[in-house]
């Protein structure tokens, strides 16, 4: 799945400001409070998980193996390293709670999972990108994404909704910074959930990050209690 460059859809702006008087950081989490995250990530991995069984009709395991506060400067690293070819999928979260979330798959990944929801043989890694293949992939991070979010959002008793999903194919690390700076980003770590695709034709790997607004991981951590 050779890529041509495709540039992340503009989401709205609202309500990604800064606020100054912080009560809380990523940086200073307790070892507790990771815990309580690492929770929160099972539950949201876990109804994903279903989702995409009813949406592919295969049997796909989603692991959630680690959960940590990373730098943003070294989530291409993460990722393979920044000139890894990765499709990226971005949504914004609004709601009782913001923030972002990005879906990130190796071009190996993404072609076997376009087998299996569009049912042709003929993608493979050496194959442009179409109308149809990059709808597909979009659907998948809607699917994904919500599933997620409302498991988490049941959890916690509030309320979260995503955006329609971005789209962009590219190297990692431009991807991100690409993230960071048209969207105009605050936060210099990210979550990390790190998982693992595992299926009956072939190992994909993924990797969901979830990016919490600072004021929004307060929320996170006191509605957990």
């Amino acid at each position: 799945m050779a890529c041509e460059i495709l540039t992340i859809q503009m989401l709205k702006q609202k309500g990604m400001k800064r606020k100054k008087n912080m009560t809380l950081s990523f940086e200073k989490l307790s070892e507790k409070q990771v815990d309580v995250l690492k929770e929160i990530a099972n539950i949201g991995a876990g109804h994903a998980t279903t989702a995409l069984f009813q949406m592919i009709g295969h049997r796909i395991d989603l692991q959630v193996p680690r959960v940590t506060v990373l730098p943003l400067s070294a989530v291409p690293d993460a990722l393979g390293g920044p000139e890894k070819l990765v499709i990226g999928l971005f949504l914004k979260i609004y709601g009782d709670a913001t923030g972002n979330i990005l879906i990130m798959f190796p071009v190996e990944s993404a072609s076997l999972l376009l087998k299996m929801l569009l049912g042709d043989s003929k993608y493979d890694a050496l194959a442009l990108l179409d109308e149809s293949e990059i709808s597909a992939l979009k659907e998948l991070g809607n699917i994904l994404s919500a599933s997620y979010l409302n498991a988490i959002a049941r959890f916690l008793n509030i309320m979260l909704i995503p955006s329609v999903p971005g789209f962009s194919c590219d190297m990692a690390g431009a991807v991100v910074d690409y993230i960071l700076i048209e969207l105009g980003k605050v936060a210099n770590v990210a979550l990390l959930m790190e998982t693992n695709f595992t299926s009956l034709q072939g190992n994909m790997n993924g990797h969901f990050f979830l990016l919490p607004d600072y004021n929004s991981l307060e929320i996170f951590l006191r509605s957990a209690k």
